[in-house]
């Protein structure tokens, strides 16, 4: 990729094949958003704490990288990738995964 300004994405179909390949799903919303509604197997890291805990992450999977439309995980794509992780943003974000019928937790929950 010679644009550095341009971050490599996954569509929210494309997600579930992913982790049940072994991708892992980092969440980086913050945490009233992920407490209404998120992706079950996914770990919680706020972007805002992403620079300091990127290393409770493991640099030797794929990171697929989720916030509410799209914007704060494009970011942390960014940066993940800056460090050496093989990180991709979700096209869309939780907004598409619910549009897309996707279960979330609490399955009550909701994404504004």
């Amino acid at each position: 990729m010679t644009d550095s300004t341009q971050v490599p994405e996954i569509d929210v179909t494309d997600v579930t094949t992913q982790l049940s390949a072994g991708a892992a799903l980092l969440d980086v919303r913050e945490p009233l958003e992920w407490e209404a509604g998120h992706v079950a197997s996914a770990i919680h890291i706020p972007l805002g704490e992403l620079g300091v805990r990127y290393t409770e992450l493991t640099p030797d999977s794929s990171l697929l990288v989720i916030c509410r439309s799209g914007g704060r995980s494009a970011d942390a794509t960014r940066a993940l990738r800056g460090a050496g992780y093989d990180a991709h943003n979700v096209a869309g974000g939780m907004k598409a995964w619910v549009k897309a019928g996707q279960p979330i937790e609490p399955e009550s929950g909701f994404v504004a």
